[in-house]
């Protein structure tokens, strides 16, 4: 190597901007009439640097398609390409819109830096704008009872062809887009925007959905798998009233457990019912008791404790003495259980 030759790459190699600092995504693949945002990140450094994107095989003689400080590239524009700065997450994003296959091609992400001897910080990437068909997500995946939608995106050749939605392995299940754009079955719905997207909805989802699917549209066609995964056990919420003690009234509380055990069937609540129905049979045979003493009858031997009879061994008559009385001359007689006293005298 000449020594001009080593000079030269010794100062570029010194100089700031000669080691790249701005980062993009790969190589990207585009369908043709779709659009492609792509994401170029750069060091804090040049948060108010100019940014840009440019179109060609080389850096320095590419084109200029957007910059941020035209107002013209800016999101709410009407160009096809489009660029915005974010300077907190340090990046700016591209959009890139009605995609043909011309614009297929090498593009760069570029941060100016300025000056004679500096060079631009920039990366690079290659966009292929293709015909065909793709999907959103190729894996999806729902709960048993529930739904799932599907995106599949197709280029712009296939605007004007029928859409279809198959089953894998199984072409007399394709259910087909009508003029309008339209599918409606009792568990697949087809919407097509009639621009680059047609929408496969699948409702009430049943274990045995799970399987390879095809989106299709003319001769294209992409696969899909959706799986159907088991319905999850619902929780079972049980509701008993439980007795607030400081605000003196019943709330009702929710619990997740199979089973909660009542009030009632507590041990204390339990020991105290058959506590209060002892007492209650205790008081209730006192009272019976009580109220046969009232009314039992006087009986013959009651009658001998207050009645004392005293034989006259003269005159044959006899003294009856009633509770400490002493009644002269009396005759006692008998009904039943009970004694009549009988006075002698008033017989006479």
């Amino acid at each position: 190597m000449s020594l001009p030759l080593l000079l030269t790459a010794l100062v570029l190699g010194g100089l700031p901007g000669s080691h790249s600092t701005v980062t993009t995504i790969g190589d990207v693949a585009v369908l043709e009439g779709g659009s492609v945002t792509v994401p170029c990140h750069y060091n804090p450094q040049y948060i108010s640097n100019v940014k840009y994107w440019c179109s060609g095989r080389m850096r320095e003689f590419c084109s200029s398609l957007a910059r941020t400080d035209d107002p013209e590239s800016a999101p709410n524009g009407n160009r096809k390409v489009t660029i915005a700065d974010d300077p907190t997450q340090h990046v700016f994003t591209v959009n890139m819109r009605n995609l043909t296959e011309d614009d297929s091609g090498w593009y760069w992400c570029g941060v100016e830096l300025g000056g004679m001897w500096v060079s631009d910080s920039t990366a690079s990437l290659y966009i292929s704008v293709v015909q065909g068909m793709s999907v959103v997500n190729g894996m999806v995946s729902a709960e048993e009872g529930k739904s799932v939608s599907v995106q599949c995106l197709y280029s712009k050749n296939l605007r004007s062809s029928e859409k279809r939605w198959c089953r894998s392995g199984n072409w007399n299940s394709c259910l087909l887009t009508d003029s309008e754009g339209t599918f409606s079955g009792k568990n697949v719905h087809i919407h097509d925007d009639k621009n680059s997207v047609f929408t496969v909805t699948l409702q009430r989802l049943e274990m045995r959905d799970s399987g390879w699917y095809w989106c299709g549209a003319g001769q294209q066609n992409v696969a899909v798998h959706v799986s159907v995964t088991r319905r999850s056990p619902t929780p079972v919420s049980t509701v008993f009233p439980v007795h607030n003690k400081t605000a003196g009234n019943l709330s009702v509380t929710s619990s997740n457990e199979s089973y909660s055990r009542p009030v009632w069937e507590s041990p204390l609540v339990m020991c105290g019912v058959v506590l209060l129905v002892m007492t209650a049979c205790v008081a209730l045979w006192k009272l019976q008791q009580q109220c046969k003493k009232k009314h039992k009858p006087l009986e013959t031997s009651d009658m001998s404790d207050n009645l004392a009879v005293r034989q006259n061994s003269v005159q044959g008559e006899s003294n009856c003495i009633i509770s400490g009385v002493v009644i002269p001359v009396c005759k006692l007689q008998r009904k039943k259980d009970t004694y009549k006293v009988l006075n002698t005298h008033e017989d006479e």
